[in-house]
């Protein structure tokens, strides 16, 4: 079973994200501020993060920088209410979702093609003649 760490400092779509993960047969991880998630993602084994853009404190950004530099290859979700995304997300976030946009069933489809890429590309191993797929 796949571990999400969703990371929101606003109660409501925290617990309404939870509860429809855990539906999904996610095992779920709830960190109501950017600090605690880092701490709940340095000492749990996570499979990938759904993380608010905007949060007092430590921003999503913040949090997102933090999480690729210790663990980079950790999808990471960033879900906002904003138009656009800034640039800074490249990079940081396998995918930006707005929220006023998203219906549930987005956010588990977001979250199945975040972990196919994934696997997709773990398994593409490169040997020294070049790269070859492992079935």
């Amino acid at each position: 079973m796949s571990c999400i760490l969703c990371i929101d400092d606003e109660q409501p779509g925290l617990s309404l994200r939870k509860a429809l993960l855990e539906s999904a047969g996610y095992r779920v991880l709830a960190a109501s501020s950017g600090r605690e998630g880092i701490r709940l993602f340095e000492s749990e084994p996570v499979d990938a993060v759904i993380l608010d853009y905007w949060m007092a404190g430590m921003n999503g950004l913040a949090v997102a920088r933090e999480m690729k530099r210790l663990r980079p290859k950790v999808p990471i979700i960033i879900l906002s209410a904003f138009l656009m995304f800034p640039d800074e997300t490249t990079g940081l976030a396998d995918q930006c979702l707005r929220k006023a946009e998203i219906e549930p069933e987005d956010l588990l489809n977001a979250l199945g093609s975040t972990f196919r890429q994934q696997t997709e590309a773990d398994n593409l191993v490169c040997v020294q003649s070049g790269c070859t797929r492992q079935e």
